[in-house]
């Protein structure tokens, strides 16, 4: 099912995965305290060639309204991080995230909540905190729905 959300747009599976985090209070907090929801971005060339974003679809049906995907950049199209170790993809990712400079001065000083769909070695989360963290945000949160297991990556 998350491959089929993830790849496929399977249509549905973004509100029944949505649904499963806001049964766990601890993600209601997170979404309720967030003066920002982002969705991970995706590059340009890969928003191409899937057609959309998951994460901006799972965003969007957490916290409707207050979701925006013209805060956080991807500057860069990266490697695909599947396959990759943890020393690669924190390398195929260095310098590929930012804050929008318009949206500099709104970050700061905000709770922020990155919701993605599967974290592995939560390489793109830290990317993506870094580049919140500089801009000023003054904390940031990640919310995914699963985890993978880092060993059992296809080699």
């Amino acid at each position: 099912m998350i491959i089929d959300f993830k790849f496929r747009e399977y249509p549905g599976l973004h509100r029944f995965f949505a649904k499963l985090l806001m049964a766990d209070p601890a993600a209601q907090a997170l979404i309720a305290d967030a003066g920002f929801v982002l969705p991970v971005p995706l590059a340009a060339e890969r928003l191409r060639e899937r057609g959309f974003n998951q994460s901006a679809l799972l965003a969007g049906y957490l916290a409707p309204g207050r979701v925006s995907q013209k805060i956080l950049w991807r500057l860069r199209h990266t490697s695909p991080q599947a396959g990759l170790d943890r020393t690669l993809r924190q390398l195929n990712l260095r310098h590929s995230m930012a804050v929008n400079p318009s949206m500099s001065q709104a970050i700061r000083g905000s709770r922020v909540l990155l919701v993605d769909d599967v974290m592995t070695t939560g390489s793109t989360l830290k990317a993506c905190t870094e580049a919140l963290l500089e801009a000023g945000a003054k904390e940031v949160n990640c919310l995914v729905f699963a985890r993978a297991d880092a060993d059992s990556r296809p080699q």
